[in-house]
């Protein structure tokens, strides 16, 4: 099979997709399960906040799990487990049930990550990383994009209860090309091209050392370096940003313009347009800017940057927005920038590290991200007085880009692939 690569890194976007409309269905549905349950927007954190604390977990725990079992395992149980949590969503009744529930889901759902970040490692040289990298974040996109006007459409015919089964039956129907087309990674997978194994080896890490062989960290050495902390840094103060929206976009259209499901289904998905387009872009972008002779860490940077650079702006100019339409278009200038700087700091662990240790720095990054993220969530409730001013929801998020940038720009240093002591020393001794 020619460009089998991009066949994997296909599936991985589908998986996403999946990923996002199973989580996004809550907050589509949220006004009328409100209103059947008694609900209100404090339920409604409390829920999600419980939601990210599993996730924040399984983002750790998978990571690890990866890294041990593989991808093609990792993957199946992944989907597996948030498969069957989205389709008890049925069967709540309260915001205990939702809770427990949820955090099921949180926990299956986390795995995508460090999946798709270890996939591309394996999968793909330096270079198409970042391009690989956006595809897959195209597909969380997609999965907004499809999500709000699907989730609308089932939840009128069918009810909510019914959709939560719906959607969850989506990931089952993954699980068999995944299976039947996942066999090995790239070293010995049987359908792969001799052209396309050796484009994709002679790009990895550990074949472009000084040494035959591979770093691969303890945790407490990974944890040591700079470079690890300029990811977890920098995932802490990028995620809230993105899940400012996904949790909250519905009912901030809701709160802020009276939009009901119905009408939340036909523009939610909107900004998620601009999200694609940005993961797409910056993908591209880092890719053609190290074709043309810049380095890695020039061009990773870069795309951070002008990511950033789009998302402050737009932030502070969404708090004066005062009809759904600037705000749709200041949200998806916002999404596009975050999009182009998320799937570029995403690469960051296979730049560093080598294919045995990326999913484990991708899952502790991750998950301390969504530490800040749950805190966020907590916080709108409060800030925005119970959703009826919103003008602190965007400064907090324009708060932390400053600080991402730096943790990018700064934290890492120069990105380079990470060495032991003992290779430096190595290298010391030889130079001298």
């Amino acid at each position: 099979m020619k460009n089998l690569r991009w066949t994997i890194v296909t599936l991985v976007a589908i998986a996403t997709i999946i990923n996002y409309i199973d989580r996004t269905a809550l907050s589509v549905m949220w006004p009328g399960i409100a209103d059947d349950l008694g609900m209100n927007s404090h339920d409604y954190a409390n829920i999600m906040s419980v939601f990210l604390i599993a996730y924040a977990v399984g983002q750790a725990v998978f990571g690890r799990v990866f890294d041990a079992v593989g991808t093609r395992i990792g993957f199946m149980l992944s989907i597996v487990v948030w498969s069957i949590s989205i389709a008890l969503h049925a069967l709540a009744t309260s915001v205990t049930s939702f809770s427990i529930f949820r955090t099921l889901l949180g926990f299956g759902e986390a795995g995508n990550w460090p999946g798709a970040t270890k996939a591309n490692a394996e999968w793909f040289p330096a270079k198409e990383r970042a391009l690989a990298q956006g595809i897959f974040g195209a597909g969380a996109s997609a999965g907004s994009i499809i999500a709000p006007p699907l989730v609308a459409f089932l939840y009128a015919f069918l009810g909510w209860q019914a959709t939560f089964v719906v959607v969850a039956l989506l990931g089952f129907v993954w699980l068999v090309p995944w299976l039947i087309i996942y066999k090995s990674g790239p070293d010995s997978h049987p359908w792969i091209t001799q052209e396309e194994r050796e484009l994709i080896l002679s790009g990895q890490i550990s074949k472009n050392s000084d040494t035959e062989d591979e770093y691969v960290p303890s945790l407490p050495e990974l944890l040591s370096h700079r470079q690890s902390w300029s990811v977890i840094l920098a995932r802490f103060f990028i995620e809230p940003i993105w899940w400012l929206f996904v949790a909250w976009l519905p009912l901030y259209l809701n709160d802020k313009f009276g939009f009901d499901v119905k009408a939340i289904g036909a523009s939610a998905w909107i900004p998620y347009c601009g999200a694609a387009a940005g993961a797409l872009f910056g993908g591209w972008l880092s890719g053609r800017l190290m074709s043309s002779g810049w380095s890695v860490n020039k061009s990773r940077k870069f795309v951070v940057l002008l990511g950033g650079v789009c998302m402050l702006p737009a932030l502070l100019a969404t708090t004066v927005a005062s009809t759904p339409a600037a705000a749709l278009a200041l949200i998806t200038v916002i999404l596009f920038g975050f999009q182009a700087a998320i799937n570029n700091i995403q690469t960051l662990p296979s730049d560093y590290f080598s294919g045995k240790s990326v999913a484990s720095l991708a899952g502790i990054s991750g998950a301390v991200g969504v530490i800040s993220v749950i805190t966020a969530i907590q916080m709108v409730p409060i800030i925005t007085n119970d959703g009826t001013y919103y003008p602190p929801f965007f400064i907090l998020g324009a708060s932390l880009v400053p600080l991402m940038l730096i943790s990018v720009l700064f934290v890492g240093g120069r990105i380079t692939p990470v060495r032991s002591k003992q290779e430096k020393k190595q290298i010391a001794e030889t130079a001298s």
